[in-house]
Formats: C-alpha cells, sequence, structure tokens
C-alpha cells in the first residue's frame, strides 16, 4: 500500500497543507464540512496504488491550511482558485477533480470555470447546481427550494423554512454556530458524523441536517442524536483526529463558506445557463440528506446540466460521508472511471 506523505504549498496567497500518495496522472481530492484531508484517507492509497497521484488538500479556513480572517475571503471564486494555484505549485497542467459535500462545488465549478484544466469530475454527495437564468420553482421545504435562480438563496432559504431552523441560515451570524462547536468539539464531531451518516439517518427518519421539526430559535446540534456506539466506518481514532484538527483551528473558516452563499451567487451571474462539459461521475448515497432532502431534483436531473455524466450511482443504505462510509465501492467507482478516461 502506498504511503501517505505531507507538505505545505503555496497558492492564491495562502499556505497550503496537502496530502498526497502515488505518481502518475493527478487526481485533486476536496472534502467537506466538518472535514480535512483526513476524510480521503480511503481513496488516497487507492488512488496511488492503480496508478494516480493522489492529492488531498486541507482546504482554505481548515487544519493546517491558512485562515484568512474576512469573510469575503471564502467565495468559491477563492476556493477554485486554491485549486489551480495547487496544480500550478505541482506543475500540473491539467487534472481529474473530485469533491464531497461543500468539495463538491469547489470540484464542479473548478470544471466550469476552467474548462482548460480541469479534464474529468467527481461529485459524492452534491450534484452541480447550475446557477439559472431565472427563477424555479420555490415549494414549502429545500427539495424544492430555489438554490440558483432568480432569488437570493438566503431570501430562498427564509421562504422555504419559514420559522422552521435550517442551518445554512443558523450559519450566517458570525460567532454563533463557532460557540456552540466548539464547547466540546469531540461531542460536535460524534453527533455531526453520526447523525449524517446512513445509521443516524435511518434511525432518525432522515430528518437530521433539515430538522424540520425544530424552531427557528434551535441550534444545530439540538436536531443530533448521540451513538450508543460508533458505525463500523468511524472509529475512535478517527474521532481523535478530527476533534484534534477543529480544537486547534476552530470552525470559524469552515462555516465562512456558508457565509458567502449569497456573495457566490451574485459573483456567478456570469454563468447562468452554464454546464459542466467534462466527463463526470457522481456518487451519493440513498440516505444521504442533501439526497433526501435537499438536492434530489438537482440529482434527478444532472444529465441535464452535466451532459457528459457518465455514471450516477446511488449506494444503497449510505448516508452523507460516502467516501468513509463505502470505501471500497467508491474506490472502484473513482478508479473505474478514471482509468476509462
Amino acid at each position: 500500500m502506498a504511503n501517505i506523505s505531507h507538505r505545505t504549498i503555496h497558492t492564491n496567497g495562502i499556505n497550503m497543507h496537502i496530502a498526497e500518495a502515488g505518481e502518475g496522472p493527478l487526481v485533486v481530492l476536496c472534502h467537506g464540512w466538518p472535514e480535512s484531508w483526513y476524510s480521503w484517507r480511503h481513496q488516497l492509497t487507492a488512488l496511488a496504488d492503480a496508478g494516480f497521484h493522489a492529492v488531498a488538500p486541507d482546504q482554505r479556513g481548515y487544519g493546517q491550511t491558512d485562515k484568512p480572517a474576512a469573510i469575503d475571503q471564502y467565495t468559491q471564486m477563492h476556493l477554485t482558485g486554491d485549486i489551480i494555484g495547487l496544480m500550478d505549485a505541482l506543475g500540473e497542467e491539467t487534472a481529474v477533480i473530485a469533491g464531497h459535500d461543500w468539495g463538491g462545488p469547489v470540484a464542479w465549478n473548478t470544471a466550469l470555470y476552467r474548462p482548460d484544466r480541469i479534464r474529468a469530475v467527481i461529485g459524492l454527495s452534491v450534484p452541480f447546481l447550475p446557477r439559472a437564468s431565472t427563477a424555479q420553482p420555490v415549494g414549502d421545504d429545500a427539495a424544492t427550494m430555489d438554490w440558483g435562480g432568480a432569488t437570493r438563496p438566503t431570501d430562498s432559504m427564509r421562504k422555504a423554512f419559514g420559522d422552521r431552523f435550517f442551518y445554512q441560515l443558523y450559519f450566517q451570524d458570525p460567532g454563533v454556530a463557532e460557540h456552540e462547536f466548539q464547547r466540546d468539539v469531540r461531542r460536535t464531531m460524534r453527533l455531526t458524523l453520526y447523525s449524517a451518516g446512513g445509521e443516524g439517518v435511518a434511525k432518525r427518519a432522515a430528518s437530521a441536517f433539515a430538522a424540520e421539526a425544530l424552531p427557528n430559535t434551535a441550534f444545530f446540534l439540538d436536531g443530533m442524536s448521540d451513538p450508543d456506539e460508533l458505525p463500523p466506518w468511524l472509529t475512535e481514532a478517527d474521532l481523535d483526529f478530527y476533534t484534534s484538527e477543529f480544537e486547534s483551528a476552530g470552525f470559524r473558516g469552515g462555516v465562512n463558506w456558508y457565509r458567502n452563499i449569497d456573495r457566490n451567487w451574485e459573483l456567478s451571474a456570469v454563468y447562468a445557463g452554464a454546464k459542466v462539459t467534462q466527463p463526470a461521475l457522481f456518487i451519493t448515497g440513498d440516505l444521504d440528506v442533501v439526497y433526501l432532502s435537499m438536492a434530489r431534483a438537482a440529482v434527478d436531473n444532472l444529465e441535464a446540466s452535466v451532459p457528459n455524466l457518465r455514471k450516477k450511482v446511488i449506494l444503497p443504505g449510505c448516508g452523507h460521508w460516502t467516501q468513509q462510509e463505502r470505501a471500497a465501492e467508491v474506490n472502484a467507482e473513482m478508479i473505474g472511471f478514471l482509468k476509462s478516461l
């Protein structure tokens, strides 16, 4: 099995920590929230053993990477620019990019913004959410919400949820979520990882993140469950790592990504109607809360916005942490796709 090594590179005005393994064509692995390079620990070695150079950065605001103080330094323009700068630092002209959760938009948008540099895309959990030219139908829940049309996203969220709790709105006020999460970092990570995993979602009827029954005065962790025992894919050692990382780095950088939702919407207006045209693979779980309660329509219609989608995989019984919960299956799908290019 290939060894994982670590170093720091300079990109887009920041110092970025990366984990890497293997030699060959470059595959960049973008993590989500609240995670780190460690979320790709199973893929780094598998891709390396299959003949690829796998690189998983701690993205801006996370882990050992720089954490700019200003909220407006966490837009999609910054985050996708970080990836292009990473490729430049590695001396690579092109790459395949993979992204999970918030790393999904980074992957899709890097491909959209720089088709000359990104030759294929692998999305996990979060599908491509195209910036529409006009408003989309707005329903009474997030599954039918106008994510990318003519309505400012936070306005659309408030219309969809009314007086109910929605975590992305809760994250908008600086300092509030950070204070809640930092009080007991290990508990925060344990509840968040378990509750959005397949076991937690199945136990709680798929409402872990939407928290539809909670009032908008609730806290994030009020909608979470504490497991009697950890699921097989999450060990105490894994929790040790995540806890140590977030005790050191804090949560502000990662939560700042959510505080740029409206700013991203404004900046992406020029891409209204644009499609991701590179070869693509999409993987999610049928118990992923993003699929169940936020982006089902976008997943179902992904071929319209990603016309070269080669395969769409929906893993039964899998929750939100796709590549950690189903490492072997995800590795097989990714390697098969990469070798087909």
